[in-house]
């Protein structure tokens, strides 16, 4: 296979007359300031819905239809699953990584591009922290940090990765680039574009409905950004009581 991004797309010409249409208050960008603009949201806590080119197929969101955020934060993974999945605060995520830099942050010998694979983090990539976990139970114990990637680090050190290529998916690896030359860090927290009990977005009005429904607060949809503070309040639902938990 030569990815799995096998959807379909829509040009900017169609997301624009879409988003007007549905009221959406948007900017549009090059693509250069676009990832510009989407780096500065991340290191700032932000969690961005990004929706780019043809949908992947398969049972994992592959940087297409994603939601993205900085693996960095301490408080992410709680955050993402509390206001943006609505489900309980200590279900996983996983990492999208640059794939000439996977090495260097997992035990991963192999390619992942299809996020079916699991490593470990790196040992030198780990928190030392045994004395303290030691003294801890449950949810407080999970919500220990265990590496400088706490987002997508596991209890047992593990992460379901996926390695990003530049010949499949080649702006979600030139963001994930200026990302690392950001931070330092060449990693993304990645989880489907969706809330609990729908399937992932598609079409624009899909990740525009999202977005909306959610406490995500950016939404990027080709080169164009839409920040949740810009929106017609009119606009705004709450998903969060419209599935019961699992």
């Amino acid at each position: 296979m030569k990815g799995a991004y096998l959807g379909p797309s829509f040009s900017e010409e169609e997301a624009e007359k879409t988003l007007i249409d549905l009221g959406a208050v948007f900017q549009k960008c090059t693509k250069q300031d676009m990832i510009r603009q989407v780096v500065l949201h991340l290191t700032n806590g932000k969690a961005v819905g990004w929706m780019q080119g043809r949908m992947e197929y398969g049972p994992r969101a592959l940087g297409a239809r994603s939601i993205i955020a900085d693996p960095r934060s301490e408080k992410m993974q709680k955050q993402l699953n509390l206001k943006v999945k609505f489900r309980e605060s200590f279900r996983p995520f996983a990492p999208s990584v640059l794939a000439e830099k996977s090495d260097e942050w997992f035990d991963l010998k192999p390619s992942s591009p299809y996020m079916m694979m699991v490593a470990s983090v790196k040992s030198s990539k780990r928190t030392k922290n045994k004395s303290a976990e030691s003294d801890l139970f449950g949810i407080d114990k999970l919500n220990l940090p265990r590496s400088s990637i706490p987002a997508v680090t596991h209890v047992d050190y593990s992460a379901r990765v996926q390695t990003v290529h530049a010949e499949t998916n080649p702006v979600y690896h030139e963001l994930l680039k200026a990302f690392e030359g950001s931070t330092g860090c060449p990693v993304l927290v990645n989880t489907s574009f969706n809330v609990r009990g729908e399937p992932i977005v598609c079409d624009v009005a899909d990740a525009f409905n999202c977005f909306l429904g959610t406490d995500l607060d950016i939404l990027v949809i080709g080169n164009l950004v839409l920040e949740k503070q810009n929106q017609q309040q009119s606009l705004i639902v709450n998903y969060k009581d419209k599935y019961e938990l699992d």
